[in-house]
């Protein structure tokens, strides 16, 4: 399979998927979802890989968000498919694999990039790692499970704080609130990723994929919210307000919300 967005290498029963569009800082667009989705399909039925790392290429970014341009002009309709996609290929499906995935958060992971994080079943960060979801101030909602996960990770106050500023926090805010669940410094990062999955990887696949079963389970009385989240991000898409916020963000000034 050739990808021109990702890197991926297996060493022993760990395999590592690096997301390589630095120049980008590693924004998710669709065709990188799309690879980030076949790569993973093929991991989950090859029995010698046992545990996986997610990070971003260099030193500044593990996902800075989506790429906004790809979607700008989207109707209500196509931003209600965009949304679903996304859960269906790449964000639902980190979360439900059935061997370990841990994100090694490189920098930022920002709006996609933390919902990304936040899918994956460990997360350790680089010291200068900052996660936000900033959706709001381009007038839309987060739309990759941001609204339902990270309010199970950091409870719904500090999850509407977040959502609502728009604003970042850094790793060590982060991992006080179980946002992540350790700081490592960037040269650390990796190898540090690495013992956890080589740990994970020597315990039985087996057990370990009945116990990601059961504790999904906890949730899965409330899978109505993504939804719901579907519904809602699609609806952005038909204000004047989400009109604004992208043609803002492109012309890189400030948005002017009127609240329509």
């Amino acid at each position: 399979m050739t990808m021109e967005n990702i890197l991926l290498t297996i060493d022993g029963h760990v395999a590592t998927i690096t997301i390589n569009r630095p120049k980008q800082l590693n924004a998710l667009n669709t065709a990188t979802i799309q690879e980030l989705s076949d790569t993973l399909d093929d991991l989950n039925g090859n029995s010698e890989v046992r545990a996986i790392i997610i990070t971003g290429s260099g030193e500044k970014a593990f996902v800075a968000g989506a790429d906004i341009k790809e979607f700008a002009s989207f109707s209500i309709e196509e931003g209600k498919r965009l949304s679903a996609e996304g859960h269906n290929k790449l964000f639902n499906k980190v979360e439900n694999m059935s061997k370990p995935v841990i994100a090694a958060v490189n920098g930022y992971a920002l709006g996609g990039g933390l919902e990304l994080a936040m899918s994956a079943h460990v997360r350790l960060a680089s010291d200068n790692a900052m996660l936000g979801l900033p959706e709001v101030s381009l007038g839309v909602i987060p739309g990759y499970g941001g609204t339902q996960r990270l309010a199970r990770l950091v409870g719904m106050g500090k999850a509407l704080e977040m959502i609502c500023t728009a604003g970042m926090t850094n790793a060590g805010d982060a991992k006080s609130w179980g946002l992540v669940n350790a700081v490592y410094t960037q040269e650390e990062l990796m190898a540090a990723a690495n013992k956890m999955a080589s740990k994970m990887a020597k315990q039985s696949p087996t057990a370990i994929g009945f116990a990601l079963d059961a504790v999904r389970a906890s949730v899965k009385a409330n899978e109505g919210g993504f939804q719901a989240e579907i519904d809602a991000f699609g609806a952005c898409f038909g204000t004047d307000d989400f009109k604004e916020g992208t043609t803002a963000f492109m012309e890189k000034r400030k948005p002017e919300f009127k609240g329509a």
